[in-house]
């Protein structure tokens, strides 16, 4: 962890210039592979004796500054990244569960992680309870004997809802599971979960982090708080059959769940992130800081300009003062409310959809956190695949549209969704 703040260390974390030659900027090691001093050198590295570069489906220079620029600002121990956002997700969670494990998680997650709980860890003998995270207590009483646990967005996509991140972390305490917040849409320059009780953060760095729209990356965050020496995960107590009789907890300690990742998890599953990618990403991660920001402002605007529109049904925004998350957004979310607004147009599903498709400076397409403006139409796109009643629970309803607000001036904002209003 780095004593220095934010700003700077989405700039600094990570990178020694002595040892990349001097260069300024991260450098893109695109090999996979690294050259051993010798075959002891080589057995030490797989032993764990000494730290290097074997793989890069397991680890690379580039995607490790990444890595540790990623802690740096999250707060944790150590990070890992993968392919995707999807990918960090379900490596995460195949890394710590097994079958006949037990997930509480919120019912208003992004649709395809609804999907991955839902259908197909089921498949795999790993079953989800979902609950509404308005709630702390809910979490609890759904608490099985097999729970290994809790699951939240820290600002719910599509459903904006601000959670009670204290106080489902105090409820995961008690049932002795991690707790584990994906803040894809807060993004660690407006929240940082680990400070608010969790022991995982779970990021889609192609939103927000990147902000591009031009790379797929995801990441865990450690914070190495939670013990895994409770009783309750003997994968890490107990030596491991996947890495030589390794016992994570005894031999890694604080770290044990980062490592187990990149050793199990990335080895076995193979979702690593291409060092092109990890090098894009460290790019939009530069700015994040100035983004977010102004996000945060054209959003606000945006939704407080949409309230006034006789077209417009009802507005979704956790900065608005009419928000029913307003006051957790002052508590958790007091330097900004990210970039996404939903609002619901009279006329319902058609009407949603005519809007949709008649807007030009708002790209219709599946993707949040661009620094381009975006639309989409949830309930006939991302979460299509949910029955009615689960997309309410997601908060999806058939007129709801989501923004994603950018960085264009907002008059420009305000006059394209004027025409397109005018076209239903």
């Amino acid at each position: 962890m780095s004593d220095q703040k934010f700003s700077t260390n989405v700039l600094h974390a990570g990178h020694d210039t002595t040892q990349t030659a001097g260069t300024r900027a991260v450098p893109i090691y695109q090999s996979t592979s690294y050259v051993f001093n010798n075959t002891d050198h080589a057995a030490n590295l797989f032993s764990l004796a000494e730290l290097g570069f074997i793989y890069t489906r397991l680890n690379n220079p580039t995607n490790q500054v990444l890595q540790e620029r990623l802690a740096a600002i999250e707060g944790g121990v150590g990070a890992v990244v993968f392919a995707s956002g999807a990918s960090a997700i379900s490596t995460g969670l195949m890394t710590l569960l097994k079958t006949g494990d037990h997930i509480v998680a919120s019912s208003s997650l992004y649709g395809g992680t609804y999907n991955l709980l839902n259908v197909t860890l089921p498949r795999l003998g790993i079953t989800t309870t979902f609950v509404d995270a308005s709630d702390p207590s809910n979490f609890a009483t759904a608490v099985q004997e097999n729970t290994r646990a809790f699951f939240v967005e820290s600002l719910g996509n599509p459903k904006l809802d601000v959670l009670d991140l204290k106080g489902i972390s105090k409820e995961a305490k008690a049932a002795q599971v991690p707790f584990i917040v994906d803040n894809t849409v807060a993004t660690p320059g407006l929240l940082n979960p680990i400070e608010h009780g969790a022991n995982l953060v779970i990021h889609s760095l192609t939103k927000y982090i990147g902000g591009q729209g031009n790379s797929l990356g995801g990441a865990i965050i450690d914070a190495g708080t939670f013990d895994w020496a409770n009783g309750k995960f003997p994968e890490f107590t107990e030596p491991s059959a996947g890495y030589h009789g390794l016992v994570y907890h005894e031999a890694l300690g604080a770290a044990a769940y980062t490592f187990k990742l990149i050793l199990e998890g990335l080895r076995d599953f193979g979702g690593a992130l291409s060092p092109f990618n990890a090098f894009q990403i460290l790019q939009g991660l530069e700015t994040l800081p100035v983004r977010i920001r102004q996000h945060s402002e054209n959003a606000l605007a945006l939704a407080e300009w949409l309230e006034n529109r006789e077209e417009v049904a009802w507005v979704n925004y956790p900065g608005l003062k009419s928000s029913k998350y307003n006051d957790l957004a002052k508590e958790y979310l007091p330097k900004g409310q990210s970039g996404i607004v939903t609002f619901g147009v009279k006329g319902g599903f058609e009407a949603a959809k005519k809007l949709t498709d008649a807007t030009k400076i708002f790209s219709l397409l599946a993707n949040i956190g661009d620094t381009k403006s975006l639309i989409i139409h949830p309930a006939s796109t991302t979460h299509q695949q949910l029955n009615e009643e689960q997309q309410e629970s997601a908060g999806v309803t058939q007129d709801l549209i989501r923004l994603s607000v950018g960085l264009e001036d907002i008059e420009d904002l305000k006059a394209d969704l004027t025409q397109a209003f005018a076209a239903i």
